[in-house]
């Protein structure tokens, strides 16, 4: 039996320009959107999400393998790691957007094999990195989308659903932008605005590939902190998956780093996976081995690499 749970992919109140733009979306955001068809709700809880011998890759080609990590509720985790080694790969399979190549993943005391699509849309929720760029769609309109996985085939949204994003709105601090059109907003703005899509879904567990990739420093701060804050006052499990190593290393409290490390002795090219807190992997060597370069120094007091002079 599946334990209570809730959260994530939405589809809007249905009007002839949110089918079109559920036509104009990504791949895996159509995915999602189809994904909505049970009406059941879940209480929501806390759940962790358990990786166990994990293997990922593409048909048999194995890029990591032996995974064993849990991604906890009520902590902010940084999926990190150089490219190539195996970060999208691994997050596309945690979100069920691929399968497993071999191992087991729990999300509470359920295997993930055993779930429905429909169950799975109400316990994870995904922003991706692609912008989302879309005429004529409000900001509520967009967020409201996370509801999906509780409506009707027609969409409608009930007295409940409005509050839920009314929720999601002011805990991302965006009610000046409700009435926007997506299309007018900042880079920003519009990473926001998927945040609190994500937050409306009421799923568990919410992955996030690179959110801050497009956006200006002073708005990755802004991104990094939300979502820290959220993981810890809404106890969702959030993992990220980033490039921004500094500011990883300033606001996660997990970090997990992908691929071969430095130094290490290893017969094959497959990644492994590093779990532990910033200062846990600073102070065991991890942290300056993993992203050794003659041109970078880590600094462990201050858990940041500078530039070597």
């Amino acid at each position: 039996m599946l334990h209570p749970i809730t959260h994530f992919h939405f589809l809007p109140s249905f009007h002839f320009a949110s089918r079109f733009f559920c036509l104009n979306l990504q791949r895996e955001t159509i995915a999602s959107i189809i994904l909505a068809a049970d009406n059941n709700h879940f209480p929501f809880t806390t759940m962790n999400y358990k990786l166990t011998s994990l293997s990922i890759g593409y048909g048999n080609i194995v890029i990591a393998k032996n995974i064993n990590a849990t991604l906890e509720a009520g902590k902010m985790t940084c999926l990190l790691g150089p490219n190539g080694a195996g970060k999208s790969t691994l997050l596309r399979t945690l979100s069920a957007f691929q399968p497993c190549l071999g191992g087991e993943m729990h999300i509470g005391d359920e295997s993930l094999k055993a779930l429905t699509p429909q169950q799975l849309s109400k316990l994870i929720g995904v922003v991706l990195t692609e912008r989302v760029s879309v005429q004529g769609m409000t900001v509520r309109d967009m967020i409201a989308m996370g509801r999906s996985p509780y409506t009707n085939f027609w969409g409608k949204l009930q007295d409940e659903d409005n509050r839920i994003v009314d929720n999601a709105i002011q805990l991302c601090g965006i009610q000046n932008l409700e009435a926007r059109q997506i299309s007018t907003l900042s880079d920003g703005e519009r990473q926001k605005v998927m945040i609190a899509k994500a937050l409306a879904q009421q799923t568990p567990i919410i992955m996030l590939d690179e959110p801050t990739a497009f956006l200006d420093f002073p708005s990755k701060v802004d991104t990094m902190l939300l979502l820290s804050r959220l993981a810890h006052e809404q106890q969702k499990a959030i993992l990220i998956s980033t490039h921004d190593l500094d500011l990883a290393l300033q606001t996660a409290d997990m970090l997990w780093l992908m691929g071969n490390h430095k130094g290490e002795s290893t017969h094959e090219s497959k990644s492994v996976l590093r779990v532990g807190t910033p200062e846990q992997l600073a102070s065991d060597g991890t942290l300056p081995s993993f992203f050794r370069s003659s041109n970078i120094v880590f600094d462990e007091q201050e858990l940041r690499f500078k530039v070597a002079k």
